[in-house]
């Protein structure tokens, strides 16, 4: 390493430790030593400090040992010749930076705990986020699973002007990267020049403000370090395979915008341990390939019209970008856009109009291969704040093409619409909401541009099954009508076809192996009653799955003999499983919580677990923050069995399997749920009431105990036992 770059990056990391020591050294009297520290809603305390050393910082007093280690990893000051440094010294002091940044954030925390919003978004009064909690780790992290998000730049500083830092921005936007907002350069950050521009920043715009100062960088690194832990399975402690996970599966660089200061320096010290190379914008001393025998890791003076792409040179990243002919930005990265009040030029559905959208297929020549119509009024014929009603009617015709297909096409036109800059849509169906901001209005966006945009992408990526397609739109509210009544009448047709299934008529299940970028050990098998535990996947997607992608993710799984059928074991099942996984997992029971459940990844959307004293099972959806009876919130269950390893007493599962009937059959069913919080009661109350209908118990959802009722098991007995819950007078599930 450039003898420059070490020296800079020790003195740096030594005043930032100084900082660290003397802000600990104020607080600690002040607070006492068992003042409660942390980020808020994580299970990884400082998780730097948790993933490379191994130690849980709850409170005050516990940080005084990670100080001390801070010291050790600092070469001594009288060695001060800059000849006396080198890639060893340089590394550890930028992991003595990080170490400290983060207690001088957790002590922000304590001291000022307004500094930060502690939300996806900023605030009109408070543009810096802070840490990501575990429920933002979680919902994010699924796209860099399935690759929607490729990576994350980290921005130090800030560009020369607004205008630049708004096109940087765009650019690593268009390439579908997060990018995560650092520090300040002369007083300014790049955060602040972005709402300058009126770009919307936040979670999910995936321009993510975390901190004015240079320390908040650890909350980028410590992101990285959470994924490798929760989603990766990596062990707290195990530094050398968190590094490494690091930088072979989460790729990120830093991007320093101006002046590098010697606490810079140490920062990037602390980014290169993991892998993340460094791409200033500024003069400094570089570290090429052709120096380190390897990727580049330090390079400098690159344009602003260049940094990105040559950024993604160094980290190794080839992305391919899509352009769809219209006048509006359109990547994965605008999909969390949100647009409200005097911003909306264009309303459809979300209750204020009837909105449907329907993909249907058709005969070879009934299609018109790219014919866009819209029929009724354009936004050229109405004025900003006008809602109307929305249809959007999807033909597809294909020799491969089947009637199978059609909702998995359908549930496409969500993501594929939110892709494009300015466009907010939530829902589907019948139930679907479509926004147009005022900014995509005047860039020229129609709305026959949705139609260019589902014609473009579901050729692009359903070429197999997709030989021509055509779009009708339609915004008079007759033909909204009608074509709503259409719609519905084969939505009621298609959702009993995977109801009607079973597991024991059913002799091919079929995998799904996404998650494995980030989980290599985690293998979940779909089935007709076992929907993965994502959420995103039941067994007709599969199906449908493979045969648009036979080398894809989703391959069938011959069940073969049936080894246990209380269980859900089966000997073809057991030798997929064994090799999917490395050898790393030979077996597990698709319908237990106790007997070698099935592994979890980290993208499920609930997490069940046994209570003991209530002899029955809780389960908790991502979304709810609150304690649970088990004596852990949703973080600490997700890091507890995430990583694709089995965990007898807890199972990971989609909200939708809780009322499919083999959901934990082996202990019983749905009758063994005792506790769940009120906002998942509320979302699966329809299909939860029909099942326990279908078992002889219409009432049992109102037995089951929730939040109001208590967080612990003592709290939730009495209640239980008042309602006669069925699950006391069970045999015993332990």
């Amino acid at each position: 390493m450039s003898e420059i770059i070490a020296s800079a990056a020790i003195r740096g990391a030594r005043s930032i430790v100084e900082r660290a020591d003397k802000e600990y050294s104020d607080a600690l009297p002040r607070w006492g030593a068992a003042q409660a520290v942390g980020f808020p809603n994580t299970a990884y305390y400082l998780p730097i400090i948790y993933a490379i050393l191994g130690l849980q910082i709850n409170t005050l007093g516990d940080i005084a040992p990670v100080l001390e280690h801070c010291k050790r990893l600092l070469p001594p000051p009288e060695n001060d010749a800059a000849s006396s440094y080198g890639i060893p010294q340089a590394l550890d002091a930028g992991m003595a930076a990080l170490f400290a940044e983060e207690i001088i954030e957790t002590l922000r925390y304590m001291i000022t705990p307004s500094f930060y919003t502690k939300t996806e978004s900023p605030t009109d009064a408070n543009l810096w986020l802070g840490a990501a909690d575990d429920v933002i780790l979680r919902r994010r992290g699924v796209e860099f699973v399935d690759g929607s998000a490729p990576g994350f730049a980290t921005i130090l500083g800030a560009a020369p002007s607004k205008d630049i830092a708004a096109a940087i921005a765009a650019e690593l936007q268009r390439r579908n990267l997060y990018i995560f907002m650092c520090g300040e350069d002369h007083g300014i950050s790049f955060s602040e020049q972005l709402r300058q521009e009126d770009i919307q920043v936040g979670w999910p715009s995936r321009l993510v403000p975390f901190g004015p100062d240079i320390s908040s960088v650890v909350f980028a690194i410590g992101f990285a370090v959470r994924v490798a832990m929760s989603l990766g399975g990596i062990k707290p402690g195990d530094a050398k395979a968190n590094m490494l996970y690091n930088k072979e599966r989460v790729f990120a660089f830093a991007m320093p915008l101006g002046e590098v200061t010697d606490e810079w320096y140490a920062n990037a010290a602390g980014a290169i341990n993991f892998g993340f190379p460094i791409i200033a914008d500024s003069l400094i001393p570089e570290i090429l390939a052709s120096d380190a025998g390897g990727n580049d890791i330090v390079v400098s003076n690159v344009p602003h019209d260049k940094i990105v792409a040559r950024a993604l040179d160094a980290r190794g990243l080839k992305i391919n970008v899509t352009t769809i002919p219209i006048p509006v930005a359109y990547g994965p990265a605008y999909e969390g856009e949100r647009i409200r009040g005097d911003d909306i030029y264009l309303e459809c559905g979300g209750g204020r109009t009837q909105m449907v959208e329907w993909c249907t297929s058709r005969q070879m020549d009934e299609v018109d291969d790219g014919k866009i119509e819209v029929i009724g009024p354009e936004l050229s014929d109405i004025s900003a704040g006008t809602k109307l009603p929305l249809a959007i009617v999807v033909e597809v015709a294909g020799r491969q093409m089947q009637e199978d297909y059609e909702p998995i096409l359908e549930r496409q036109i969500h993501h594929l619409i939110n892709y494009a800059h300015g466009i907010m849509h939530l829902g589907q169906r019948d139930i679907a909401w479509l926004r147009v901001g005022k900014q995509a209005a005047e860039k020229g966006f129609a709305i026959r541009h949705l139609g260019v945009i589902l014609h473009a992408k579901l050729h692009q990526d359903f070429e197999r099954i997709v030989d021509k397609l055509q779009v009708k739109i339609y915004t008079d509210n007759d033909h909204v009508q009608r074509i709503t009544a259409l719609a519905r009448a084969v939505y009621a047709v298609r959702d009993p076809r995977i109801d009607s299934m079973t597991d024991e008529t059913t002799d091919t299940y079929y995998s799904c192996t996404l998650c494995q970028s980030f989980a290599p050990s985690h293998v979940c098998i779909v089935s007709p009653e076992r929907a993965g535990l994502c959420g995103s996947y039941n067994w007709m997607d599969c199906k449908a799955s493979h045969e648009i992608n036979p080398n894809g993710p989703n391959q069938p799984v011959r069940k073969g003999e049936l080894i246990d059928p209380r269980l859900g074991q089966w000997q073809g099942v057991n030798a997929f499983i064994m090799k999917a996984s490395r050898g790393n997992i030979s077996s597990y029971n698709s319908y237990s919580i106790i007997a070698d459940p099935a592994t979890a990844c980290g993208c499920m959307e609930c997490i069940a677990a046994i209570l003991p004293l209530c002899n029955g099972i809780m389960t908790v959806n991502r979304d709810f923050t609150g304690m649970t009876p088990s004596g852990m919130k949703f973080t600490t269950l997700a890091s507890t069995i995430g990583g694709g390893s089995s965990t007898p007493g807890f199972i990971g599962h989609s909200k939708y399997n809780i009322a499919q009937r083999k959901y934990l059959s082996a202990e019983g069913g749905i009758v063994r749920l005792v506790w769940m919080p009120k906002m998942l009661k509320d979302e699966i109350r329809e299909r939860f009431n029909a099942r326990a209908a279908e078992i002889g118990i219409p009432d049992l959802l109102e037995r089951i105990a929730d939040e109001s009722i208590g967080i612990t098991e003592e709290e939730i007995l009495p209640f239980l036992t008042d309602k006669a819950h069925p699950a006391l007078t069970m045999e015993s599930i332990m």
